[in-house]
């Protein structure tokens, strides 16, 4: 099909396009980069010929050219066309020239960012707007007048080169706001490619300075770390047939394989690794564009360069070096001091401080000096700074001249979804937040130290709290600790998941269950309580939504009633049915009426219902709650003058708690088998998002020793699944189905993968027989896949 002038049509144009990324059986599948060159040469050419057509001619003072990726013929699949009509205002019909090539790429779905302007207002527009003026630097003739095009080109290079330096500041606060939205590369589980930090629009800052001749242009290593994003990004694109640069982790195993990078975990390294030499490469350039006229000022005045924070270590300018008489290869704790002194004011180490002590620092010899202990637990206590400087130590190979053990985790991206960082940024994060915690614990060292080595032995086949724990023995010995601390330092990290997972998969309650967590701990306090510590950092460092109000509070318990064991105290737990609850027992049994209680703390909600006791009553009552989006965390059950009392801890996924008459309402209605529970929660799933098609399969344990002593004869039955809507009601139906009486439940969901905990026991209060766990497990992963 072609347009009455004979150039082929906006949609020759689409279908050409769809050729190149999908191939038809015969036809060479294109590399990344053959992919945007041909992608390039077909817009161009429909570009040309429609400019032909539309009377854009080489000598009529009008020229179409092309920035942004068609710009630097860096095409991705699916990229908005960045066009400029320019003129030199002779011609009244631009824009009509200009709607010529417009409107048929806008008819066709082609995305398009376009303007029409004279040279001197797209330089006017430049002057005033940072995005045009680093844009124009890309500038490339598409048709009409070359004249024209290089005129605007030549001008828009000049002014950049001439100005640039004042508007660094402004670039950088721009970049800045942009990594807040969008995160970054390196350390991210899902990446932006383009917009965060370290990504592709961070290459193009490095060019623009470049351009400016700020900075030296990108060398070889940038390169690479440019092309293997971009090569991602296009691949990315290619698969998911849509405009997208955030590689999620579904798409990473294609993405990877397509461009034989393993598998998405190797992907997700080498990404990072890229991101880190793009981010730092960034840093080091704005802070040497930015500081240089402050340098070339202070020497002119003659004024105080320099000033003292700490012993060999000044702040020149905005940087952290070092002083004039310090001597790296004669004192082992300066390098530590320059980082704690960098943590603690805020400012960046410089490039030639970093280089001078990576030639000249020795390593600290085993046992390290006093002061270099004491000055790495002063880097490690100093907070949110201590991100940006170790990431220049480990950047410049002195991070792992401290730590050998670092370099199996650098870059190493988590294994499951509840994690928003690499395994290195996490440790990182983890110790950041647990210096606001140190107050808190009589040993605040231990804690900094536990807080960076809890995640140290992943990677590796062997569980990683045991390797960690070996791996924080050696370390620890390095350092020069004490036997005890050495001791308390490699518990720490073997232990590091023992509250939190008990808190959240068993009952605190229990005396058995607290005895063997106080056991575990050998009836150390101190450990119990460091732990206790870091707990709380572990999940705030990783991610939204994983530290709740629920799970600290039933931490916080824990820890109270494994300290009074250890104290050999009296273990004082919570009546399961206070006095009100026994009242309202009695009130329903009277009536034969169900009854729903909501009390609310927070966003977390403890919800009673009250019921004639009947089989099926917490699986409707846990439908019931999905129904209205409420996450549950916790169930019980007890009963009172015949009247089951079922005990919930929820929280809304989204929006607020619903009310409490409206959840009795629709619970009779479930009771009496009036409301369609499975069907209304699978139509809820469906606009919700329900199982994804690549979920990981399901998972049945059991426990016969972790019921606790008021459940005799109970087991805890694990399941480890794909976290959904409806997945507790259906699981539990189909424990109710089997003949399983659910004595309590625990759920907790760390990403997207629900752990949920079930205390059961036979329907006539005794153990279950082997053949009945073996349908119930059955039974249990066939309700998961629903």
């Amino acid at each position: 099909m072609t347009t009455p002038g004979g150039a082929p049509s906006a949609a020759d144009l689409v279908q050409a396009r769809d050729r190149l990324l999908a191939p038809v059986t015969g036809q060479r599948r294109l590399a990344p980069e053959a992919l945007r060159e041909a992608l390039a040469d077909l817009h161009e050419f429909w570009l040309t010929a429609h400019a032909s057509t539309a009377g854009i001619g080489t000598d009529q003072g009008v020229a179409l050219v092309a920035v942004g990726g068609l710009g630097r013929r860096e095409l991705v699949p699916y990229a908005d066309l960045d066009l400029l009509l320019v003129h030199e205002g002779r011609s009244g019909a631009v824009a009509g020239l200009a709607e010529q090539l417009w409107y048929p790429l806008w008819n066709s779905g082609i995305g398009l960012d376009h303007s029409v302007r004279t040279v001197g207002e797209a330089l006017d527009v430049a002057a005033s707007d940072l995005r045009t003026a680093v844009g124009l630097l890309d500038l490339r003739h598409i048709a009409g007048d070359p004249a024209v095009s290089e005129r605007l080109g030549a001008l828009a290079r000049d002014r950049w080169r001439t100005g640039a330096r004042k508007r660094i500041p402004e670039l950088a606060e721009s970049a800045r706001a942009r990594w807040q939205r969008s995160g970054e590369v390196a350390h991210w589980v899902e990446p932006d490619l383009k917009h965060g930090r370290g990504g592709l629009r961070d290459y193009g800052l490095l060019r623009a300075m470049a351009a400016a001749q700020l900075v030296d242009r990108p060398g070889e290593e940038l390169q690479h770390a440019h092309r293997l994003l971009l090569d991602v990004r296009t691949e990315l694109r290619r698969m998911v047939r849509r405009a997208n640069d955030v590689l999620h982790a579904q798409d990473g195993d294609e993405v990877a394989l397509t461009l034989n990078q393993g598998d998405r975990f190797d992907l997700a390294r080498a990404l990072s690794g890229a991101g880190r030499t793009i981010a730092y490469a960034v840093d080091v350039a704005v802070r040497s564009v930015v500081s240089e006229p402050r340098r070339v000022l202070s020497r002119l005045r003659r004024g105080p360069e320099r000033r003292p924070l700490d012993e060999g270590v000044v702040l020149h300018g905005n940087e952290v070096t070092l002083a004039r008489d310090a001597e790296p290869h004669r004192d082992p704790a300066l390098l530590l001091r320059v980082a704690a002194a960098a943590a603690r004011s805020g400012y960046p180490i410089a490039s030639a401080t970093l280089s001078r002590l990576a030639e000249t620092a020795p390593e600290p010899r085993a046992p390290w000096p006093v002061q270099a202990r004491d000055e790495l637990i002063s880097l490690l206590g100093a907070g949110e700074g201590i991100v940006d400087v170790i990431e220049s130590l480990d950047r410049s190979g002195l991070w792992a001249r401290l730590f050998p053990e670092w370099g199996h985790i650098r870059d190493l991206p988590p294994r499951d979804a509840a994690h928003k960082w690499t395994v290195d940024r996490h440790l990182v994060q983890s110790t950041a937040i647990a210096s606001r915690l140190v107050t808190r614990v009589a040993r605040p060292d231990l804690l900094l130290l536990g807080a960076l080595l809890h995640d140290i032995g992943k990677g590796r086949k062997a569980d990683h709290s045991e390797v960690g724990a070996a791996l924080a023995t050696q370390v620890g010995e390095r350092l020069g600790l004490s036997k005890p601390d050495v001791d308390t330092l490699s518990a720490m990290v073997r232990h590091h998941l023992l509250l939190p997972d008990t808190a959240t998969r068993r009952d605190v309650t229990d005396e058995s269950t607290i005895v063997r967590v106080a056991d575990t701990l050998g009836g150390d306090p101190v450990l119990l309580e460091l732990l206790h510590a870091l707990a709380e950092a572990d999940s705030l460092a990783t991610g939204p939504g994983v530290w709740t109000e629920w799970k600290a509070g039933l931490i916080a318990d824990l820890v109270r009633y494994s300290r009074q064991a250890m104290a050999g105290e009296p273990i004082a737990r919570p009546d399961p049915l206070d006095p009100p609850h026994r009242l309202q027992a009695e009130s329903v049994a009277l009536s034969g009426k169900h009854d729903v209680v909501v009390e609310s703390s927070g966003r977390t909600a403890t919800i009673t219902v009250f019921a004639p006791d009947r089989p099926g009553l917490l699986s409707r009552a846990a439908g019931v709650l999905a129904l209205h989006s409420l996450e549950v965390h916790s169930a019980s059950g007890d009963s009172h003058a015949g009247v089951a009392v079922e005990t919930f801890t929820a929280s809304p996924r989204f929006g607020s708690l619903p009310n409490a008459a409206l959840l009795k309402e629709q619970l009779g209605l479930a009771l009496s088998d009036a409301l369609p529970l499975g069907d209304r929660l699978a139509a809820k799933e469906r606009d919700y998002g329900g199982r994804p098609d690549d979920a990981p399969e399901p998972k049945v344990l059991w426990f016969d020793d972790e019921a606790g002593k008021e459940y005799p004869g109970a087991v805890v039955l694990e399941l480890r699944a794909a976290d959904r809507i409806g997945l507790l009601y259906r699981v539990a139906e189909a424990l109710e189905h089997g003949g399983a009486d659910i004595q309590w439940v625990r759920a907790v969901t760390l990403g997207g993968t629900a752990v949920d905990s079930f205390c059961v026991r036979a329907a006539d209060g005794g153990p279950l027989p082997a053949a009945n766990r073996r349908e119930l497990a059955q039974a249990v992963l066939t309700a998961s896949m629903i």
